[in-house]
C-alpha cells in the first residue's frame, strides 16, 4: 500500500501543494484521479468559497455554501462533495486506469466514514498510489483509517513528486 498524507502550516498551502502535485504529475504523463481544491477569498476576509476540480480535467464544483451572517456551522455542502465523489469513483474504472489518486483533504466527512473515504479504500485496493491532504483535527482519524500504514508526505513539491514516482515504480513497474 502506498498512501501518503500531507499537512502544512499556512492556510491554503496544502491545497496549493496538491494542485501543483497534480500539475507536475500530469505533465509527466501520469494518469490521475481525485480532486484538488482552490479557495476564493470573500469580502469578509475570514471565509472563502471552496471549489474542487475533479482530476484529471473534470468539472469544478463549489463545495462550500453560504450559511448567512453570523452562522458558525460547517460550510461544507455535503451534496456537492458527494457529486465530486461520484465523479471520482466513476473515474477509478476508466480505461486506462488511473495510477494516482489525489484527495484534497481527509476531513470530518472522511473521519465519519463518508466523503472520499470509500474512494481512498477502493483506489488502494486497485493498487493506486494515494496522496491526501489532512488537517490537524483529523490526522488521528486518518492514521486510524490507514491502520498506521500511511506515511507523512513531504511538504516540498519536488520531494513529493519523487515519492510518488518511487511508489509508482514499485506498484506499476514504471515512474
Amino acid at each position: 500500500m502506498h498512501l501518503a498524507y500531507v499537512m502544512t502550516e499556512t492556510r491554503g498551502a496544502t491545497d496549493r501543494l496538491l494542485t501543483s502535485l497534480a500539475e507536475a504529475l500530469d505533465a509527466k504523463g501520469i494518469r490521475l484521479a481525485g480532486i484538488v481544491q482552490s479557495n476564493t477569498e470573500c469580502s469578509d476576509e475570514t471565509l472563502c468559497d471552496m471549489d474542487v476540480r475533479v482530476l484529471p480535467a473534470g468539472d469544478t464544483i463549489r463545495i462550500s455554501q453560504s450559511l448567512g451572517a453570523g452562522a458558525r456551522g460547517c460550510r461544507l455542502n455535503p451534496e456537492a462533495l458527494e457529486q465530486a465523489v461520484g465523479q471520482v469513483t466513476a473515474s477509478l474504472h476508466s480505461d486506462p486506469l488511473p495510477q494516482v489518486l489525489i484527495v484534497n483533504k481527509f476531513g470530518k466527512h472522511e473521519a465519519d466514514g463518508r466523503g472520499m473515504r470509500p474512494v481512498i479504500g477502493e483506489a488502494l485496493a486497485q493498487g493506486m498510489v494515494v496522496v491526501s491532504g489532512v488537517n490537524r483535527m483529523n490526522v488521528e482519524p486518518f492514521k486510524a483509517f490507514s491502520d498506521g500504514m500511511a506515511v507523512a508526505g513531504a511538504t516540498e513539491l519536488d520531494a513529493l513528486v519523487a515519492w510518488v514516482e518511487d511508489a509508482l515504480a514499485e506498484v506499476w513497474g514504471k515512474g
